[in-house]
């Protein structure tokens, strides 16, 4: 039986190339996707990474010969094939390794209308019957096989966005976008094309072996060459895609990185203004300034676990207008409830270039507290050092407890998270206050405990 632990994880499926994760397989998932979803036709893209076309061929061939009629939209950034899924009303798979290095690949599955597939929706029946099959053969084909046709969305896909947010009335603004050698350098140039934006692209060219740097914007290391030329060419801003450009990182004209809690913020503001009295969902490691935000606006917030599935979840349940994550991913109501970095980053273009001052002094206003940044801790016992971590606070006065996910740990003035990996032996440690003192003082407290 093949081995899947290895693979299957949270909402997608990621796999080193080509040992576990090849053809056959892919096209097994195909086949399964397929049988779990009942799906007659479905909706596949890729990425740029080298074994992508042939793994998304494959999964074509699977589904098809069970039937289902296949739409290939080709090269395409996650939140495109969201698009797809949503506007043609058909379940999708993505085939990307999002910011991960280039010997990995993957997939993202949703069903129609871009609806989460995950462990409990989904994943874990595809996963069994992919095993199954593994070890016992591929399954019968279907009477009649579907059929595999190409279709190009990606002009649908800008006309969508530039739709939601109209940037043709905003002052003139010079944006530095790094595209890290991902997605973004085939999307961007659609999105912007006619906008009265000076685009300074960097590393546009699709190439899945990153030769510039990873195509992960969450390390600092990675943005380091989008900081320097936005600061040599007095841009207003910098623009950092990740591999599968669905998130986007900012930087402001100092170079300076916007932190994702400020973009929620200054999204949410924006969306409520459109939606008064909506609802935003705030995952519970985004800064205290975002709820602040959201009920200054008139709108309620709803603060919910770390995840794409359960922020996806949530704003199903709520209906809620707008959804973020301190991880960059941002999620609305107007996009199938999917996450999209590209239209957060239009949102900030336009609130930008609606105001004629520069973007540090408007996002100050959303960025109130001092952060500690998420620090990850190698730990041989992740229960035990968490539950050390009850215990030591516990009891306290004037501190409050809460297991939503993981551990939170809340005062007057300041708060923190403790989390487990999923996948490695790992804690994850965020702290927030409102002055840096407290919380430098409250994270070496932690990671004291942590680190036992």
């Amino acid at each position: 039986m093949t081995d899947l632990s290895q693979i299957v994880k949270a909402y997608d499926v990621r796999g080193v190339v080509p040992a576990q994760w090849d053809e056959p397989l892919a096209e097994l998932f195909g086949a399964a996707f397929v049988g779990v979803t009942a799906a007659d036709a479905i909706v596949i893209g890729h990425d740029m990474r080298p074994s992508s076309p042939g793994l998304s061929g494959a999964f074509a061939r699977g589904a098809a010969a069970r039937g289902a009629d296949v739409t290939q939209i080709g090269l395409c950034s996650t939140d495109e094939l969201y698009f797809a899924s949503g506007s043609l009303g058909l379940p999708g798979a993505m085939f990307t390794a999002s910011h991960n290095p280039a010997q990995y690949n993957g997939i993202k599955m949703c069903r129609a209308g871009a609806a989460p597939v995950g462990q409990d929706t989904g994943l874990a029946d595809i996963r069994a019957l992919v095993e199954r099959w593994s070890d016992e053969g591929a399954p019968a084909p279907a009477t009649e096989p579907g059929t595999v046709t190409r279709r190009d969305v990606l002009g649908d896909y800008a006309a969508h966005l530039r739709g939601l947010v109209d940037l043709s009335g905003i002052r003139p603004l010079k944006v530095v976008v790094d595209a890290g050698n991902g997605m973004g350098g085939h999307t961007v140039p659609t999105v912007f094309a006619g906008l009265p934006l000076e685009l300074d692209a960097m590393y546009f060219e699709l190439d899945g072996s990153f030769p510039n740097h990873e195509a992960n914007p969450l390390d600092p290391k990675n943005i380091v060459d989008l900081q320097a030329r936005v600061r040599e060419t007095g841009a207003d801003l910098g623009l950092a895609f990740d591999g599968d450009a669905d998130r986007c990182f900012v930087v402001d004209e100092n170079g300076d990185p916007v932190s994702p809690s400020a973009i929620t913020a200054l999204v949410a503001a924006r969306e409520l203004a459109k939606h008064p009295g909506g609802t935003v969902i705030h995952n519970l490691i985004t800064s205290w300034s975002v709820p602040e935000v959201v009920r200054e606006s008139g709108g309620e917030p709803v603060r919910t676990r770390v995840g794409h599935s359960f922020i996806k979840e949530e704003m199903a349940t709520t209906g809620a207008i707008f959804g973020g994550e301190h991880s960059a991913h941002y999620y609305f109501r107007d996009f199938w409830n999917a996450d999209t970095g590209m239209l957060a980053a239009m949102h900030v273009l336009a609130a930008l270039g609606g105001q004629q001052g520069p973007l540090s002094q408007l996002v100050a206003q959303y960025d109130r507290y001092a952060a500690s940044g998420e620090i990850n801790s190698t730990v041989d016992d992740q229960t035990g050092r968490l539950a050390a971590i009850k215990t030591a606070y516990q009891g306290r006065d004037g501190v409050t407890l809460d297991e939503l996910d993981g551990l939170t740990v809340t005062a007057d003035d300041w708060w923190f998270n403790v989390r487990a990996s999923n996948t490695e032996p790992l804690l994850r440690l965020n702290v927030e206050a409102r002055d840096t003192a407290t919380a430098g003082r409250i994270r070496d407290e932690a990671l004291a405990i942590i680190r036992g």
